[in-house]
């Protein structure tokens, strides 16, 4: 489905500039660009091009700015890889490290065995030093 034109309002335009300027978030100035592009003829390719992302994407962006407005740019929660180890671990985690301080591998496999899920060390090195911060503030 290619989408030749997008009109806005000037109010809508200006909504744009706003959120591309001042945007939490990467994704959302880049989305937001991409659709002001967009309403200014420029082609998906160009936009593609100019935004170094995938044609699909700027398709996509003016999907869901048609759908749901400026509200359809911003990123979804949810998104993105869900965390390996999280909180329900801790405690398990703890009573490994308090076997055996000295040996990261052997707590990791002692959490492995008790839960059933797989990391590597360095996972699990991440979320100690998490931990600790969360401690220690």
């Amino acid at each position: 489905m290619k989408i030749t034109t997008l009109q806005l309002t000037d109010s809508e335009k200006h909504n744009l500039e706003i959120a591309y300027q001042t945007g939490d978030s990467h994704c959302y100035r880049t989305r937001c660009k991409g659709v002001l592009l967009k309403s200014q003829g420029k082609s998906a390719s160009e936009i593609a091009s100019f935004l170094d992302v995938s044609i699909p994407s700027v398709y996509s962006w003016i999907k869901r700015y048609k759908a749901d407005g400026i509200k359809g740019l911003e990123t979804k929660p949810g998104s993105g890889r869900k965390p390996i180890i999280d909180c329900s671990d801790e405690e398990i985690i703890r009573k490994a490290i308090e076997e055996d301080r000295q040996s990261v591998s052997k707590a990791r496999e002692t959490w492995q065995n008790a839960t059933g899920k797989e990391a590597s060390d360095a996972t699990l090195k991440r979320f100690l030093s998490v931990l600790v911060q969360d401690i220690s503030e």
